[in-house]
């Protein structure tokens, strides 16, 4: 049956607008990290990219190595974009990035002119389009000069086949120098992607506060530390998680005792407030207004509705607030 979006599907997303530009994305944004490779069920990966839709998600988030295997989810998300909402594309933000092992040699990784640019063009092939809204310098790289990684990024803009430039993992003192070269450019920094949960909190130390004077966008990836903030691994980890995978980014050995205590307090807590822990601790970074974003990575309908369910209560009280920072830190 052909899909067909709700048309109320812009009635209760919050819209939030990125950095100094004239792009607001959604508050809670789908991120293809996980779940959308071969290795994955193809119907499953459909029918999330369809809820996320029908409630209002317009941003979707990729790589050129996301799978397993490398490059599958851009296969697969173009496939579901082709099938089912190309008219809906101008609709949607999209974005991929180029920075980690794609293809052996010295050209197939980090941040050469080369690699970046036939890399998008790889990520252009696999998705079946023209451009990609935001086109990411996935990691800094320490062997290529900092103006070549940004010009590549430039040029992308300026071909059409991205609208805006991104940056990740790039620590502060990096990102003004990045903001600085691109801004002079022309094309300047829309949106940088650092990893930040409650168990991750580096941006705090400077990079919120240039991300702020800069006028740049934040979107959070693994905010809820790769499913750890959850209530999924409180009584052990189960067969279907991450960390029981062997292609997982959350590794066993990260599933501590003090990580699951801090966990188990709150959880219990988010209860007193009438959330999920995640739904909790995706409010408890959207709390700062300089988070434009934060990228969820559901397996199922149910968790991306469950996640959906945080902006039904994004507020904090002072005491709350002091309650977290005391089980956290």
């Amino acid at each position: 049956m052909k899909y067909l979006p709700l048309h109320s599907r812009y009635d209760h997303m919050i819209y939030n607008r990125c950095g100094h530009s004239g792009i607001k994305l959604p508050a809670i944004s789908l991120g293809l990290w996980h779940n959308f490779g071969h290795v994955d069920d193809f119907e499953t990966a459909r029918q999330m990219l369809f809820t996320a839709f029908d409630a209002g998600i317009t941003h979707f988030d990729l790589a050129n190595n996301y799978g397993p295997p490398p490059g599958s989810a851009e296969e697969n998300f173009g496939k579901i974009l082709k099938q089912d909402l190309r008219d809906y594309r101008d609709e949607m933000i999209i974005s991929t990035k180029a920075g980690y092992l794609m293809w052996p040699g010295p050209y197939g990784e980090w941040g050469s002119r080369k690699y970046l640019l036939a890399s998008l063009d790889q990520s252009l092939k696999r998705m079946q389009l023209d451009y990609v809204d935001i086109f990411y310098s996935h990691r800094p790289d320490p062997d290529t000069p900092l103006d070549e990684t940004m010009s590549a990024l430039d040029q992308a803009v300026r071909s059409g086949k991205a609208l805006y430039a991104g940056i990740s993992s790039y620590d502060p003192d990096q990102t003004i120098e990045a903001s600085r070269i691109l801004r002079e450019l022309g094309t300047p920094c829309l949106i940088h992607q650092p990893k930040y949960s409650m168990f991750e909190r580096w941006v705090e130390k400077g990079l919120m506060d240039v991300l702020d004077k800069e006028g740049i966008g934040c979107i959070a990836f693994s905010p809820l530390a790769q499913g750890l903030l959850t209530n999924k691994y409180i009584k052990g980890i189960p067969k279907d998680s991450r960390a029981a995978k062997p292609h997982g980014f959350l590794r066993r050995d990260q599933v501590t005792a003090a990580a699951v205590k801090k966990v188990i307090q709150l959880n219990e807590f988010a209860k007193k407030r009438g959330q999920s822990l995640a739904q909790m601790a995706l409010a408890w970074l959207l709390k700062d207004d300089r988070v434009t974003s934060v990228l969820i990575g559901a397996r199922t309908v149910e968790q991306l509705k469950d996640n959906l369910g945080t902006l039904d209560n994004l507020e904090f009280s002072r005491e709350e607030l002091k309650k977290i920072e005391t089980i956290i830190k």
